[in-house]
């Protein structure tokens, strides 16, 4: 057996020797660059809003929302809103608001947590974890609306998430404070619920079961992150209850202003170091790769192939957006935890993205079978892409053939000339 798979081995180098890899240059993406340098000042002030305030009352058990992504500075976020909380004599705890994140379970989710920095020791208040929900009302079609155990027996709850473009939809809301109370507070069951037919009714969703958690849910009030192209806190505002529905909108068009992209329309191969649940819900996001894995949104560089090349340590083995890419490694699927990963899926009820694509022995082997696959295009000068993940894109790697491109651009500063790839004795890049 051992001589079967050597032999094949073997052959695929074989097959593969011949693909010549370009010259990489180091190049800077020029975005405009607005950042919040003082954060605990910025919470203080939202909080203090007369608005804000009175919705605040001694004695109150509050709960507050946190998601499982990666967003920046979000432990000291929620540490501040926990101290100004404490300040106005309201007793803060923490639940877990990711729907079918970390496995579908509380260990799962706990977990994620821990990962964000978000522990009881450094937050100073409890941390209260489960998966049981409980039915709240009803949506416009019927469907039972739930949310999270410990926050619906809470006096009080904060919602606090990021606005941002959704990956596989489009609508009025997309990735923020009304999803965080439909998904996020939903758990594994309001997520199952939400996601039942598919992300064509996503966006009406989130609307129709939004609306019941607001009216008969005890929030007090939410709280809007916005991040600038830099993964940087440009903003953070509080929202009334009644502000959500009405503010959002307008929060979720300046996020898309803010986006970030790579700066090439078209070109052949894209090279992406690491995915994760961390970095976006799809792995990688679809808003900056155009790997969409519906179509329900639509937008990105025109490029022929995308290569996956490993895990984030913090999604701890979800490879959930790997199955939109068109190679990836062993090394990849050696970490992939595929019941965490179906978990997302079944509940999301979309399962594309869990499937394993072509994988390689080699990083420089997983490059060269894209290039090698690219049709009509310069085989002896591919144009390469190369990024750590879809959070950063302020330094990336292109292929000499696209060189004069950027050249050309007042926003790419070329940083080093190319170079080849480094590669370790196994043929896998130095990160």
């Amino acid at each position: 057996m051992n001589e079967v798979i050597n032999t094949s081995a073997n052959m695929m180098s074989d097959m593969l020797k011949g693909i010549r890899l370009p010259k990489m240059a180091r190049v800077r993406q020029r975005f405009p660059r607005p950042i919040l340098t003082d954060i605990a000042g910025s919470i203080y002030n939202e909080i203090n809003k007369p608005e804000i305030k009175m919705t605040i009352q001694p004695g109150q058990k509050i709960a507050l929302t946190v998601g499982s992504r990666g967003i920046r500075n979000i432990a000291q976020i929620i540490k501040e809103l926990v101290k100004e909380v404490k300040r106005l004599g309201g007793h803060p705890f923490i639940v877990p608001a990711m729907g079918s994140h970390g496995g579908a379970t509380t260990s799962g989710q706990l977990q994620v947590l821990n990962d964000l920095g978000i522990t009881e020791q450094y937050m100073e208040a409890p941390i209260k974890a489960s998966m049981e929900v409980i039915k709240i009302g009803d949506a416009l079609d019927g469907k039972p609306v739930v949310i999270d155990k410990f926050a619906a027996e809470a006096d009080g709850i904060i919602v606090i998430g990021r606005i941002k473009p959704h990956t596989a939809f489009r609508g009025k809301y997309e990735s923020g404070l009304m999803k965080m109370l439909v998904i996020g507070l939903g758990k594994q069951k309001g997520a199952d619920i939400c996601h039942a037919e598919g992300f064509k009714y996503m966006a009406d969703n989130i609307v129709s079961f939004g609306k019941v958690i607001l009216e008969k849910a005890n929030i007090l009030f939410g709280m809007a992150i916005l991040e600038n192209p830099y993964d940087e806190t440009y903003k953070i505002t509080a929202l009334t209850k009644q502000e959500i529905p009405l503010k959002e909108p307008v929060l979720l068009e300046e996020a898309k202003a803010l986006m970030p992209k790579i700066m090439f329309e078209s070109f052949d191969v894209l090279i992406i170091d690491e995915i994760g649940k961390n970095i976006s819900g799809d792995g990688m996001d679809p808003n900056i790769t155009a790997t969409y894995c519906t179509p329900y949104a639509r937008g990105g560089p025109d490029i022929q192939r995308v290569v996956v090349l490993d895990l984030t340590k913090e999604t701890h083995g979800n490879a959930f957006g790997v199955g939109m890419a068109d190679i990836t490694t062993k090394r990849l699927y050696q970490k992939t935890d595929f019941p965490s990963m179906y978990a997302n899926a079944i509940t999301n009820t979309v399962i594309h993205p869990t499937k394993m694509p072509m994988f390689m022995d080699s990083d420089r082997e997983a490059i060269a079978a894209a290039i090698k696959t690219c049709n009509e295009i310069d085989k002896n000068r591919p144009k390469v892409v190369r990024i750590k993940n879809t959070l950063h894109l302020d330094e990336l790697y292109i292929s000499e053939a696209l060189g004069p491109e950027a050249e050309k651009n007042p926003d790419v500063e070329i940083l080093e000339s190319p170079k080849d790839f480094a590669f370790d004795e196994q043929g896998n890049l130095f990160l």
